[in-house]
């Protein structure tokens, strides 16, 4: 049995719940043109970036030119706006410090840009608790590619057999699986919604069980 070296986060909807407002904000915004939209068509834009197209898809659904900088502005505050409110996810801190006290090395991966990284660990004081942050701005591609979770094991000098990713979307869990990466899922309730694509292990939240329970669930040797 070999020990795990290091602890790759997923962002939006596992860190921070980012996942929900952007969403919601959307849903506002086809409400105003008539129309509805459901977490089937929006789950294709999770965990990754230009899996779907809201506004190419209201203007076909509607028959008309929207205008997109306006409707993006719109998105764009209100999503913001109700991200501010967001508190950290139940478990998060509890992991960083189990994973401290460990001596695992830890990093985010994700989808989106470094800069809205950057921005809401900034917020929550917690960006120095990670040695490594990979956004979408460094790799050729996003999840479902393994390219996120292989860059940030190699920034932090760990072999991918080493690393556990945390994960929320089914895309995510797909990149830490061709990654060659063992997988902790944990759905929140848009992805809770959705088929998970077999992970490793599945927990409600990340304050369910004790890090050492997750990784001996995984295989790993613990302190």
């Amino acid at each position: 049995m070999t020990s795990a070296a290091a602890l790759i986060f997923d962002f939006d909807g596992l860190i921070l719940d980012t996942e929900t407002p952007i969403l919601e904000a959307w849903q506002a915004v086809y409400r105003a043109h008539g129309c509805t939209l459901a977490i089937d068509q929006w789950q294709h834009a999770l965990g990754t970036a230009n899996g779907f197209d809201p506004f190419r898809d209201l203007c076909e659904r509607t028959g008309r030119e929207l205008a997109r900088d306006e409707l993006v502005r719109e998105v764009t505050e209100r999503n913001s706006a109700h991200c501010e409110r967001q508190p950290l996810l139940p478990g998060v801190v509890d992991v960083l410090d189990a994973a401290h006290g460990m001596g695992l090395r830890t990093a985010v991966a994700s989808s989106s840009s470094v800069a809205w990284l950057e921005r809401w660990l900034g917020k929550h004081a917690i960006r120095h608790r990670f040695e490594a942050v990979c956004g979408r701005d460094d790799v050729a591609q996003v999840k479902p590619a393994p390219d996120l979770f292989l860059l940030a094991a190699a920034r932090l000098g760990v072999a991918p057999a080493a690393c556990v990713v945390l994960e929320d979307s089914p895309n995510g869990m797909r990149a830490a699986r061709r990654a060659g990466m063992r997988c902790v899922a944990v759905p929140n309730g848009l992805t809770g919604q959705l088929v998970l694509p077999d992970p490793d292990l599945v927990v409600s939240s990340l304050a369910e069980r004790p890090l050492a329970d997750m990784l001996r669930a995984l295989g790993f040797e613990t302190p």
